[in-house]
């Protein structure tokens, strides 16, 4: 038996919670609210006109890209933390004011979030992997539905931030590693190490701490190879997220159809996006996503 691909695509809406809302979109620019402070950063997707100009000149910072990669300047219209406590279910976690106009995390996961919550619950103590895990929200989401959670991010800052997170949570059934993914992943297959769920989440491009290069078309088809041999027997989910403009969901769940021969259930895939706080309601799709589940 080989899984069941969805016939149509899932649209994943991330609409406002109380610390995080879209408030307004337009003119390649999205307004956020990120706690109490007003945010406005570039979104080449935005075709349409801001629906509320006005506004836009309260935004308590700004970022200008000065190239095509996300690096860029943050304009800041009055002083404003290092760090801004978020909350997100059980997930408590810093947003700050990065380099490449990220605020270390991305809202729009937080329909991945709900998702993940449910299925983690579904199961008693699962044992989840999260691959490129970043800052950790995913993983603290997963542990504090009662997951044990393997956080693997080559980057030592990510890791260190992820594990000030957990501290704001009150979490702490997390093993935070500092590794290639790909390597960590390489080294559980040869010991016989399973999971229960995997999240895997990769940047288009990026480097380990030993200087190894991953790119996301050439380097994701083997990853998620590996992947597929890590799962358990019970194993609830294997999700996969992609942000790059020549990535489709319906690739991603092609390629899990093709690394999970043999396992059954079902393979949905889709957009994730944000939705507008507003009475119009604009959408933003940022990111792609394909996953199998056997809940």
């Amino acid at each position: 038996m080989s899984p069941r691909l969805s016939d149509q695509p899932l649209i994943l809406r991330t609409r406002a919670w109380d610390d995080y809302a879209l408030v307004d979109s337009g003119d390649g620019r999205k307004l956020e609210r990120y706690g109490q402070a007003l945010v406005v950063r570039p979104e080449p997707q935005c075709l349409w006109s801001a629906a509320q100009p006005e506004l836009w000149d309260r935004a308590d910072a700004v970022f200008d890209p000065t190239d095509d990669d996300e690096a860029g300047n943050w304009r800041f219209s009055r002083p404003q933390p290092e760090a801004t406590e978020l909350c997100w279910g059980g997930a408590r976690f810093n947003a700050r004011f990065t380099n490449f106009r990220h605020l270390a995390f991305f809202p729009e996961q937080a329909a991945n979030w709900e998702w993940l919550d449910a299925a983690v619950r579904a199961r008693p103590a699962p044992r989840i992997l999260n691959l490129f895990g970043y800052t950790g929200v995913a993983s603290l989401v997963c542990a504090a539905a009662g997951a044990e959670v393997t956080h693997v991010d080559a980057s030592k800052k990510a890791v260190a931030y992820a594990k000030e997170n957990a501290a704001l949570s009150g979490i702490d059934n997390v093993r935070w590693i500092v590794e290639d993914a790909r390597k960590f992943v390489q080294r559980e297959v040869r010991r016989g190490n399973r999971y229960d769920g995997i999240i895997l989440d990769p940047p288009k491009y990026g480097r380990g701490p030993d200087g190894q290069v991953w790119r996301l078309f050439e380097d994701t088809p083997e990853l998620v190879g590996l992947c597929a041999e890590l799962l358990s027997d019970e194993a609830a989910f294997l999700l996969v997220n992609a942000y790059a403009a020549r990535i489709s969901g319906m690739a991603l769940a092609h390629l899990l159809a093709d690394r999970l021969t043999g396992r059954g259930g079902v393979i949905d895939w889709g957009e994730l996006g944000l939705v507008e706080d507003s009475s119009r309601a604009a959408e933003i799709g940022l990111s792609f996503f394909g996953r199998w589940s056997d809940l």
